[in-house]
């Protein structure tokens, strides 16, 4: 597959293996790497489109599974497809709903097919297939599009997992002959869509998958399968074995994560893209990301602290407000403390890829991860 018209990644330099690139797309040009903010029903949690895009936030993701559910694709379709509906003018990225479907346990049915599953909202049946999948997409409309795929759990055994890749494997090309018929027959925006490697924990199972997908000519390859539960020096194991397979100049998205340093450990081998929920979920249970370490604005401490959550942070929130009226905030159950406490955490993931961009431009991208290592681990 060719990058649609519209698309194109450049790869414009490199420290070791650490990458600066550009992604463009019908809506944006994305600067690489990037962080994406999850709004999972078309909207990032507590924040709006005009939070999103003071913070700098160049792409978010949408998950094709919720949005199938409710409101319908139909219903984006005519309201705009995505970027109408949710009036967000910049860069939109889908996965395919596969990890929510298979993450179903005991209300779903597996097949070389697809996938039978019962909604988690009102419990009626539904069926996922990889033409099914992409025909959502496609009605969406997002920039970026995913395969669908077989997210296996963690742990899982060998055999397990190799079901899981010659699915992965057999529905990506299904999705790719029904992403072209689509193509030739409907009235549908330039999309992008991406081969997902799967395969657990498992380097032979690794390889095969990505050497599979590769067959196909992804214009875009994602990493899936990983920080589902998995120790993380296997997952930093499984990134030392498949990045090196994957095209040095297409983009390489690894997949819900994650913390900072799992971020910049990808990083240094070559990852591009990444997104994550931990920014807003972590930040709705009172726990932030700061550059000195996770803070929990919940505790007793904060009572009386005058400090902002981070000190080092321009963001309005850690601008204005203190640690002390966060902490009231959330004492008394009202729900502004989710919307800045999230604001200042994904604002926090922003300014991390930003920093992280200066320092691989200007080759000092090791003596950035160990400074920030070791500050926010001497301090947290």
């Amino acid at each position: 597959m060719n990058y649609p018209d519209g698309f194109s990644f450049e790869l414009l330099h490199q420290d070791g293996k650490a990458r600066l690139g550009r992604l463009t797309t019908p809506h944006a040009e994305i600067e690489t790497p990037v962080f994406m903010p999850v709004g999972t029903q078309g909207a990032v949690k507590t924040l709006a489109c005009e939070d999103l895009e003071a913070m700098g936030a160049q792409i978010f993701l949408v998950n094709t599974y919720h949005l199938y559910l409710r409101p319908g694709a139909d219903v984006v379709e005519k309201m705009g497809r995505v970027h109408g509906f949710t009036s967000w003018p910049h860069a939109i990225l889908s996965d395919s709903g596969g990890f929510q479907v298979f993450s179903h346990m005991g209300r779903n049915k597996i097949t070389d097919d697809g996938v039978r599953f019962q909604s988690h909202f009102d419990g009626s049946y539904h069926d996922f297939t990889a033409e099914k999948v992409i025909e959502i997409e496609r009605q969406l409309g997002p920039d970026i599009i995913m395969s669908f795929d077989q997210c296996v759990p963690y742990p899982a055994s060998h055999e397990d997992a190799l079901k899981g890749v010659k699915r992965t494997t057999a529905w990506a090309q299904r999705g790719i002959d029904q992403f072209n018929r689509l193509e030739e027959t409907g009235d549908f925006p330039k999309q992008l869509l991406h081969g997902i490697v799967q395969g657990s924990v498992y380097e032979d199972l690794r390889r095969q998958s990505a050497e599979e997908l590769l067959e196909m000519d992804f214009p875009g390859y994602s990493i899936g399968g990983l920080s589902v539960g998995e120790p993380k020096d296997q997952m930093t194991r499984m990134l030392d074995v498949t990045l090196p397979l994957l095209p040095e100049d297409k983009q390489r998205y690894l997949m819900g994560v994650g913390y900072p340093e799992d971020i910049l450990m990808a990083v240094e081998r070559g990852v591009d893209m990444f997104d994550c929920v931990l920014p807003t979920r972590n930040a709705r249970t009172g726990l932030v990301f700061t550059a000195a370490g996770p803070y929990n604005f919940r505790n007793a401490a904060a009572a009386e602290d005058y400090l902002p959550l981070d000190p080092d942070c321009d963001c309005y929130v850690c601008q204005r407000y203190s640690r002390a009226y966060l902490r009231h905030l959330y004492s008394v159950s009202e729900i502004t403390a989710h919307r800045l406490a999230s604001y200042h955490s994904v604002n926090f993931f922003i300014r991390l890829m930003e920093d992280i961009r200066l320092a691989i431009r200007e080759d000092r991208f090791m003596k950035f991860k160990q400074e920030f290592l070791a500050r926010s681990q001497s301090e947290s």
